[in-house]
């Protein structure tokens, strides 16, 4: 198989749909090898949480159709894509991290376009952030204040970050990735701290509007919303459980702590194959800082049952009001296209 070198190549998929930030993680994918052929689409899926090309190929003189896996519709779409970038029929090269195995499945790393299209790499932040008083407002995270964020992204971050209890490590290593014992395959997101984890690409929402009684945090992980009660009420029996915890908060100064209990199983919350559990414990601190276009966030993750210890993180949050917010709902056929059928 060849390359062509006319093509124009489409930087933004060199970024949005690099394993390194997929929801699906790597596995069951050669992360160190790359394919790169030519060939005609025959599909494009613009849906969440994984946009999906379909690429028809001669392979040894017989038709052969990939799919591969691309980044959220919220990244591409900020990135300039759209769900008319790419149409049944065109002519494309791409290169991708293959599926281990010979199955005709990736990853996409680049894609390249005969008629010449070229797409911006990112959106541009505006010369000047507009600096505000209260946490009010859509926050991704700075990226200077985790430059040290593990090579890989979401999986090694959890990998580098957590330490197994031998119950914790037995179940992620019974853990099959691409077997519908994923909740992903089934549309069933990952609870705090996930959301705030992956910040660098998907906006969060801090909603004040009713904070004397509530504050609703809003993200575009999963269509994430989660309504922190502030009237003071205590975490329900522990018999009462929810998908996404049960927070209640309160000011200790300007600070607002989120404290977040009784979730409900989750078999792979952190995309690595460690579950949570009711006894899964989040406390998490937001604090505006002095110039007024940062918050400095942190929270502690306790899960006795499968983490040894607690894990504390803390970043930088910028305050974000030119970017759009792109809520759109998980689709069940288009979550499971992993699945190692």
């Amino acid at each position: 198989m060849t390359i062509t070198k006319s093509a124009t190549v489409f930087a933004a998929a060199m970024f949005i749909a690099s394993p390194a930030i997929g929801h699906h993680s790597d596995a069951g994918v050669d992360t160190e090898a790359v394919v790169g052929f030519e060939g005609t689409v025959k599909e494009f899926a613009w849906r969440n949480p994984h946009v999906y090309v379909v690429v028809e190929t001669d392979q040894s003189g017989e038709p052969v159709e990939w799919e591969l896996q691309m980044g959220s519709v919220n990244g591409l779409g900020r990135r300039g894509w759209s769900r008319d970038t790419l149409s049944p029929g065109d002519e494309v090269t791409v290169r991708a991290h293959p599926a281990v195995g010979g199955r005709a499945y990736g990853i996409l790393e680049s894609v390249e376009k005969d008629c010449g299209l070229s797409l911006a790499a990112t959106v541009a932040a505006p010369d000047v952030t507009p600096a505000v008083t209260s946490l009010a407002g859509k926050w991704l995270t700075d990226r200077l204040s985790v430059l040290d964020f593990p090579a890989g992204s979401f999986d090694a971050f959890f990998r580098a970050q957590l330490s197994l209890t031998e119950k914790g490590a037995a179940a992620q290593a019974a853990f099959d990735a691409l077997s519908a014992d994923n909740p992903e395959a089934t549309c069933v997101g990952r609870p705090t701290p996930s959301a705030l984890v992956s910040t660098g690409l998907y906006l969060m929402e801090i909603d004040l509007t009713q904070q004397e009684t509530i504050i609703v945090f809003r993200s575009e992980w999963f269509n994430e919303v989660r309504t922190i009660y502030m009237d003071g009420r205590g975490h329900p029996a522990p018999s009462e459980r929810f998908t996404t915890g049960h927070s209640i908060g309160r000011w200790d100064g300007d600070t607002l702590v989120v404290d977040t209990a009784n979730f409900t199983d989750h078999r792979s919350p952190y995309q690595i194959g460690v579950p949570s559990g009711g006894q899964k414990h989040v406390v998490e601190r937001y604090r505006l800082t002095e110039e007024g276009i940062h918050i400095a966030l942190e929270f502690v993750l306790e899960d006795p049952e499968y983490l040894k210890r607690p894990m504390t993180h803390s970043r930088q949050l910028i305050h974000s009001p030119h970017i759009e917010m792109f809520l759109s709902a998980c689709d069940p056929e288009t979550t499971s296209r992993f699945l190692a059928n």
